[in-house]
């Protein structure tokens, strides 16, 4: 059974299409030449812009017709935050895994 999507999420998503539209629109261009350039079709587009969600292939094509890729991939780098800055220096693990109980 599949869960619910948080609210936070759908909220977060829904902005991040409204955003997307917003870039569409200030570039001037219609959905369908949007779909044509990303190579997702009119339904897809659709979808991303009033905040549902597709799979992440299909929005990094949107973005990167839009020409915003590499800042959204610059906004989630690590580094760029004080956490990321602060722990630099700290090996990494191989894997994360739960803690078995005792």
């Amino acid at each position: 059974m599949k869960s619910r999507t948080p609210v936070v999420v759908r909220r977060g998503l829904a902005d991040l299409g409204e955003h997307l539209r917003t870039w569409r629109r200030l570039n001037g261009v219609t959905q369908q030449l949007l779909a044509e350039r990303a190579g997702v079709s009119v339904p897809t587009l659709r979808t991303v812009e009033s905040g549902g969600s597709v799979s992440t292939d299909s929005l990094a094509r949107i973005l990167r017709a839009l020409g915003v890729l590499d800042t959204v991939v610059a906004a989630v780098d690590p580094m760029n935050s004080d956490v990321g800055r602060l722990r630099a220096g700290q090996r990494l693990p191989e894997r994360v895994r739960t803690p078995r109980p005792r």
